[in-house]
């Protein structure tokens, strides 16, 4: 039996809607068709998803293809991965043919693919094994999605030293954090200047995920003032080979029916100079 301490393969995506009006539409689709589907195939071990709410998006940054990004989709694969992967994208082109695809209309994917697992960390006090983290409960996540060139050479082995040693460490000391999660891209597409997905070449992926079990904004809180001691005690490697973060901050554990983050949003973007409008 595959588990997430097993698993050599994952799927992330970063999903956008093109239309603001369409966020209740898309959870409801999401998790009460779309994710039940996935997780019923017997080569996916685990899936998650995650929002990325206004309140979420002030407390964090975004760069690049995840800058305007406000979903987050996991899925685990079980062993052997290609044949569940593959598995997986028939469900998804079976149910697309019956019509249950509405996504498609305004929903852009700027970053997704498959990734590898590196590295699993749980704190003690949690007292479950790194395979068992995915599974446990949480109120949302605390992620960082970065860009990094030549991740194959020395350098970057230097800077992913440094985040075994010291940062993923220091996260795990804060209140909240319950284990986290690290992983490499592997085949994964972005989004072009003209909207289409091409292939990344050159440069690689990496999505360190810490699972919380206390507010979001809190633990984002106290990343934000603990983070530069941390830094400052024992700095990053300065590499020539660069590390772009495309995305920093906190995401929140999506509930059943619970999918009103955007609505107070959405009321503001539909009044203007003259008062309510209706939506077209």
């Amino acid at each position: 039996m595959t588990t997430p301490l097993t698993a050599t393969r994952v799927f992330f995506a970063f999903p956008r809607l093109s239309d603001p009006s369409r966020h209740r539409d898309y959870n409801e689709w999401h998790q009460l068709d779309h994710r039940p589907e996935n997780l019923a195939l017997p080569g996916v071990v685990h899936g998650d998803r995650w929002v990325r709410s206004p309140d979420c998006r002030t407390a964090g940054t975004g760069d690049g293809w995840l800058r305007d990004v406000d979903y987050m989709a996991m899925y685990w694969f079980a062993e052997p991965a290609k044949q569940s992967i593959r598995q997986w994208k028939e469900l998804g082109d079976t149910t697309l043919q019956q019509g249950r695809r509405p996504d498609l209309r305004w929903t852009a994917r700027p970053l997704m693919g498959i990734f590898q697992p590196v590295r699993g960390y749980v704190h003690p006090r949690v007292r479950i094994s790194a395979a068992a983290l995915p599974f446990r409960p949480h109120t949302g996540i605390q992620v960082l999605v970065s860009e990094v060139e030549d991740a194959g050479g020395a350098e970057a082995e230097a800077l992913f030293d440094w985040y075994d040693r010291v940062r993923i460490p220091r996260m795990l000391e804060l209140p909240g954090v319950a284990g986290v999660w690290s992983f490499r891209s592997e085949a994964v597409t972005v989004e072009g200047a003209d909207g289409s997905l091409k292939p990344l070449s050159g440069s690689t992926i990496r999505v360190t995920l810490a699972y919380l079990d206390a507010d979001p904004l809190g633990v984002a809180a106290e990343l934000a003032a603990r983070e530069p001691g941390w830094t400052a005690a024992e700095p990053p490697p300065d590499l020539a080979c660069g590390e772009r973060v495309l995305l920093s901050g906190p995401l929140r554990t999506i509930q059943p029916w619970q999918w009103d983050w955007f609505d107070q949003q959405d009321s503001r973007d539909e009044v203007g100079f003259d008062g309510p409008r209706a939506r077209e």
